[in-house]
C-alpha cells in the first residue's frame, strides 16, 4: 500500500523539480507579450542622442529577436518575468537610446502584468502621457523621468493605487532653455497622490504645478523621497514634512515663491539624508539643534533668507559631505565646530555677512575639494593649515579682510583650478609654481608689492576644463554636483559676473597691486590664456613680444603701468583679441595697425604722449 502511494506521488515530485530546481525549466514567455514587445521595439529608432543623460546608454532593444536562443523574451535585455507564470513582470528601458512616439495604440499596454516600467532618458518627442497607462493597475513602479513627455499628467496615473514609486521628473524641452514640458493643472497635486496610499518616492520635479504644497504629504508615512524642484511651488512649506519618520531626501529647491523654515529638532532625530531648498524664500534662523540632523550628508540652503548665526551644533552632522550655505544673511563667526566635519568634499559659505577669522580646524577637513568663503568679512590671516587641503579645486576667499601674507606652501595645492583671493588686505610675494591644473587665478586689490612670479608659466598647463564636478561617496550613498562656480572679476574692462565658469575660460588678474619689475618673455607660454590683467601696478620695461603667442587671448590689460618702448606689432596677430588696454604708460612709437586697435572702439591709448598715428 504505501508503496502504490509513492509510485502514485512520482509524477508530483518530478513535476516539482522540473519546475523549481532546473531554471531551464521556468515557464517561456508568452507569445502576445513577446509580439506586445517586438511592436513596442519597432514603434522606435535608436539615436544615441535620445539619451544624453547617461554617457553609457545601452542600445539593448537591438538585441530582441525571436531567434534561437533568443526566442524567449524573459532572457531579453531590461525583461523581468515573473517564475512561475512567465507573464512580464518587469521592464527597464532607461537609457536605451529610443527616439520617436508613445500614443494610446502603443503594444506597451497590453502588458497588463507589469508591476515596474522604467523609460527614463530616452527621447519620446513631446509624447502625452495616455491615459492607457490606467491598464497598468498593478505598477509599483513607474519612472517618466528625463524623456521628453509633454502636456497634462494623465488623471490615470492617480488610479494607479499600487504606486509606491513615481517619477516624472526633468521632462524639459532642452531647445528652449529647459523649458517644463510636463504640467499638473488640471489635475491637483493633492488629487494626484490622494489615492496613492503607498507612495515611498515621489518625483516631480521640472512639472509646472503652481499650487501649495499639499498637507496630505504630511500624513503619508511611508514616504522616503520627496522632489518638487523647480515646480512653482509658492506658500508656506507644511513644517509636519520635516517630521515623517521615514523621509530621507527632501528637494523643494527653485520655487522662489515658497516659503518657511526650519522646525526645532531637539525632540526627535530626523533620518534626513538629503535636504536641498536652494533658491526659496526659507527664512529665520538655523535652529540651535540642527545636530539631531545626524543622518544629513547633503543640505544646501543656497539663496534664501536665513539670518542669525550659524549653530555650534553643525559640527555633529559628521556624516555630511556637502554644506552649501552661500547667498543669505548668516552673520558671526564661523564655529570652530565645523572642524569636526572631516568627511565634508563641499563648503560654501559665500555671500553672507560672516565675520571674525577663518577656523584653523578647517585643516582638518582633507577631503574637501570646494571652499568657498568669499564676499563675507573675514578677518585675520590665511591659516597656514588650509594648505594641507590637497584635493582642494576650488578656493575662494575673495571680497574679505584677510591680511598677512599668502603661505608660501599654497603650491601644495597641485589640483587646484580656482584660486581668487581678490580684494583683501594681503601682502607680500605671490609665489606659485607648478599649478598645471589652474584655470582662473585672481590675486587682485590687493598690496602685493613683489616681482611677478617667475613661474608663472609653469601653471595653466592642464587640459582644457569642460566642468568642476564634485563627487562622493559614503557607504552605499552617491553624490554627484556639476558645480557652477560664480565670479567677479574684471573683463574687457567692465566688472562681470561670471555665474558659471566657462568650458574653456583661462584667466589671470593681478591688477591693482603694488607689483614692480619686467614681465618675463615667457609669459608667452601661458597657452590657452584668454584673459590677462596687470593694470595698475608698478610695472616697467618693454611690452614682451611674446606676449604675441597668447593666439587665445581675449582680453590684454597692462594699463597704468610704467612701460615704455612701442607696442608689439607681433600683438596684431591676435585675432580672438576684443579688449586691448595700455593706456597711462610711457610706450612710444607707432599703434599697430589691424582691427584689434580700432581707438573709437575696444582699445585705449591715452595718457602715452609718445605714442602716434591711429590704426587703419
Amino acid at each position: 500500500m504505501l508503496l502504490k502511494r509513492l509510485l502514485y506521488l512520482l509524477p508530483l515530485f518530478h513535476l516539482i523539480l522540473l519546475t523549481h530546481s532546473s531554471p531551464s525549466m521556468q515557464p517561456l514567455c508568452h507569445d502576445d507579450e513577446s509580439l506586445a514587445l517586438l511592436q513596442f521595439k519597432e514603434s522606435f529608432i535608436i539615436n544615441k542622442s535620445a539619451s544624453s543623460e547617461n554617457p553609457f546608454a545601452n542600445h539593448r532593444v537591438e538585441s530582441w529577436k525571436l531567434e534561437g536562443e533568443n526566442r524567449d523574451c524573459c532572457s531579453w535585455d531590461g525583461v523581468d518575468c515573473d517564475e512561475d507564470t512567465g507573464h512580464v513582470i518587469g521592464l527597464d528601458l532607461s537609457s536605451s537610446c529610443l527616439y520617436g512616439l508613445i500614443n494610446s495604440n502603443s503594444s506597451l499596454f497590453r502588458l497588463v502584468h507589469l508591476q515596474r516600467l522604467n523609460l527614463a532618458d530616452n527621447d519620446f518627442n513631446y509624447s502625452q502621457i495616455p491615459s492607457q497607462v490606467g491598464n497598468l493597475s498593478r505598477l509599483e513602479y513607474l519612472n517618466l523621468s528625463s524623456s521628453m513627455f509633454s502636456g497634462q499628467i494623465s488623471f490615470e496615473v492617480s488610479k494607479l493605487s499600487q504606486l509606491s514609486s513615481l517619477y516624472l521628473c526633468c521632462n524639459y524641452d532642452l531647445s528652449s532653455w529647459n523649458i517644463n514640458l510636463l504640467q499638473l493643472k488640471k489635475l491637483s497635486l493633492t488629487s494626484l497622490v490622494g489615492n496613492l496610499t503607498r507612495l515611498e518616492n515621489l518625483d516631480l520635479g521640472g512639472v509646472t504645478i503652481i499650487s501649495t504644497v499639499p498637507n496630505i504629504f504630511a500624513n503619508l508615512s511611508t514616504l522616503r523621497s520627496l522632489y518638487l524642484h523647480d515646480c512653482g511651488m509658492y506658500g508656506e512649506f507644511p513644517i509636519g514634512i520635516f517630521k515623517l519618520r521615514n523621509l530621507r531626501f527632501l528637494d523643494v529647491k527653485y520655487n522662489k515663491n515658497l516659503t518657511g523654515y526650519l522646525p526645532d529638532f531637539q525632540y526627535w532625530r530626523s533620518p534626513l539624508e538629503e535636504m536641498d531648498l536652494e533658491a526659496t524664500n526659507f527664512f529665520g534662523e538655523l535652529p540651535a539643534s540642527m545636530g539631531n540632523l545626524g543622518s544629513l550628508i547633503a543640505f544646501s540652503m543656497q539663496g534664501c533668507n536665513f539670518s542669525g548665526s550659524i549653530p555650534y551644533s553643525i559640527g555633529d552632522l559628521t556624516n555630511l559631505i556637502y554644506l552649501e550655505l552661500s547667498h543669505n544673511s548668516l552673520a558671526g563667526n564661523i564655529p570652530s565646530s565645523i572642524g569636526n566635519l572631516i568627511q565634508l568634499a563641499f563648503l560654501g559659505l559665500y555671500d553672507n555677512q560672516l565675520s571674525g577669522p577663518i577656523p584653523f580646524g578647517l585643516a582638518n577637513l582633507t577631503q574637501l575639494t570646494v571652499l568657498s568663503l568669499g564676499s563675507n568679512r573675514l578677518t585675520g590671516p590665511i591659516p597656514f593649515g588650509l594648505m594641507n587641503l590637497t584635493q582642494l579645486h576650488i578656493l575662494n576667499l575673495e571680497a574679505n579682510e584677510i591680511q598677512g601674507q599668502l603661505p608660501i606652501s599654497i603650491f601644495n595645492l597641485k589640483n587646484l583650478i580656482l584660486l581668487d583671493i581678490s580684494n583683501n588686505s594681503l601682502c607680500g610675494t605671490v609665489l606659485i609654481c607648478n599649478m598645471t591644473s589652474l584655470h582662473i587665478l585672481d590675486v587682485s586689490d590687493n598690496y602685493f608689492s613683489s616681482s611677478l612670479p617667475q613661474c608663472l608659466h609653469n601653471n595653466f598647463q592642464g587640459s582644457k576644463l569642460r566642468m568642476i564636478k564634485t563627487s562622493f561617496r559614503v557607504e552605499t550613498y552617491y553624490w554627484f554636483e556639476n558645480y557652477d562656480y560664480s565670479m567677479k572679476i574684471t573683463n574687457k574692462g567692465v566688472d562681470i559676473v561670471y555665474h558659471k565658469v566657462q568650458e574653456f575660460f583661462r584667466a589671470i588678474d593681478m591688477s591693482s597691486n603694488k607689483f614692480v619689475g619686467e614681465i618675463s618673455e615667457s609669459v608667452g607660454d601661458l597657452k590657452g590664456l584668454n584673459m590677462l590683467n596687470l593694470s595698475n601696478n608698478i610695472l616697467i620695461g618693454q611690452i614682451p613680444l611674446s606676449l604675441g603667442n597668447l593666439i587665445d587671448l581675449e582680453s590684454l590689460d597692462l594699463s597704468q603701468n610704467r612701460f615704455s618702448g612701442e607696442i608689439p606689432p607681433q600683438l596684431a596677430q591676435l585675432s580672438f583679441l576684443e579688449w586691448f588696454n595700455v593706456s597711462h604708460n610711457n610706450l612710444t612709437g607707432s599703434i599697430p595697425q589691424g582691427k584689434q586697435f580700432d581707438t573709437f572702439g575696444i582699445s585705449s591709448f591715452e595718457g602715452n604722449l609718445g605714442l602716434c598715428g591711429n590704426p587703419l
